[in-house]
């Protein structure tokens, strides 16, 4: 896929850009969003012609900037280019790149096409082995150690810059929109062995803001499951070492999802968090938690689920265990070996 091995160029307006891109797209503007607004409602009222005019006067005054942004943006001659269906404003682009010498390509179908692409690989099979446990278990860092092991991996939470429970906005970043959350899905599923499974946490269906895909998500709640048993203790450890330092933020957290906990509940959790007594706190949340991960698992066919425990938070250590126990598994026929 060219897209792979030369730098790309989305010419879009920047509120497009920030709705969802091709992953790794560097966006160099045609027009502004008030710039394509005004071109858009002369198309309407005026037609194609004005519309063009209308363009080519808000394009001409900075042709000389484009060249230099896309000197800046790119190390080379080589660069695709794409606009929303792949139309007027990536050829216009294109004719100017080329006239001063680079080598241009263009997105077949431009994003439209592009995001086409990125629903229909939702409905392909794929062999997810998902790993669940209670809060404060580990998992992401289990998928790391898991995927620098060699195991193919898919880390949801990373996707979406958020750790999934109420509190998992904490010490993130903004997270991407739902649609942009699916174009970097779908960039880490093109890129999968088929004949290897693909590790993948549980998650509900929303991570923070973002949704997953409905395909997604019911291939991955009838995958087999490895469900990480970790002593509440040892999980109350890491989420202090986690959280450390964000009292305010947990308060504000607590408070936001009141009606969940009850009132009792937050009340407490709130006091404790306040007293400074962070492991009490912690505790009580995790009983919450417990709870509802318990009754989540009942939505799942018990010959799926298999409980792995362990004694220790070592992520590296618990990393091994889940792949001796993937060995274990009813995996597809064509499905090679765990890596060693």
């Amino acid at each position: 896929m060219k897209r792979n091995t030369i730098p790309v160029i989305d010419v879009r307006s920047p509120a497009e850009y920030r709705k969802g891109h091709v992953p790794g797209a560097v966006n160099l503007p045609l027009f502004t969003d008030e710039e394509r607004m005004l071109v858009g409602k002369t198309y309407h009222l005026r037609g194609r012609e004005e519309a063009v005019r209308e363009g080519l006067k808000a394009v001409g005054p900075k042709l000389d900037a484009f060249l230099e942004n896309t000197r800046e943006a790119i190390n080379g001659k080589d660069v695709m280019l794409y606009c929303w269906r792949g139309g007027m404003r990536s050829a216009s682009f294109a004719f100017l790149l080329e006239t001063a010498g680079f080598n241009t390509a263009t997105l077949a179908g431009g994003y439209k096409q592009y995001r086409q692409n990125v629903l229909a690989s939702f409905r392909n099979s794929y062999h997810f082995v998902v790993l669940g446990g209670k809060t404060g278990s580990g998992k992401t860092e289990i998928l790391r150690e898991l995927r620098q092991a060699g195991c193919q991996v898919i880390d949801l939470e990373g996707l979406a810059n958020h750790k999934g429970s109420a509190y998992g906005h904490i010490g993130q970043h903004s997270q991407p929109s739902t649609e942009h959350f699916e174009n970097l899905l779908a960039d880490q599923l093109r890129k999968l062995d088929h004949a290897q499974p693909c590790l993948i946490e549980d998650e509900s269906m929303t991570i923070g803001r973002v949704f997953l895909p409905g395909d997604i998500y019911r291939q991955m709640k009838a995958s087999p499951l490895l469900c990480l048993e970790m002593p509440a203790e040892l999980r109350v450890g890491r989420l202090l070492n986690d959280y450390a330092g964000c009292t305010l933020d947990l308060i504000l957290a607590t408070e936001g999802i009141r009606k969940r906990l009850g009132n009792d509940r937050r009340k407490k959790v709130v006091e404790l968090l306040e007293a400074e007594r962070l492991e009490e706190a912690a505790t009580a949340i995790l009983e919450y938690y417990d709870k509802s991960y318990a009754y989540d698992l009942q939505s799942r066919a018990a010959e799926s689920i298999t409980v792995v425990r362990t004694d220790t938070p070592d992520a590296a250590i618990n990393a091994g265990i889940i792949r001796e126990a993937m060995k274990s598994l009813r995996l597809p026929e064509n499905t090679e070996s765990i890596p060693e």
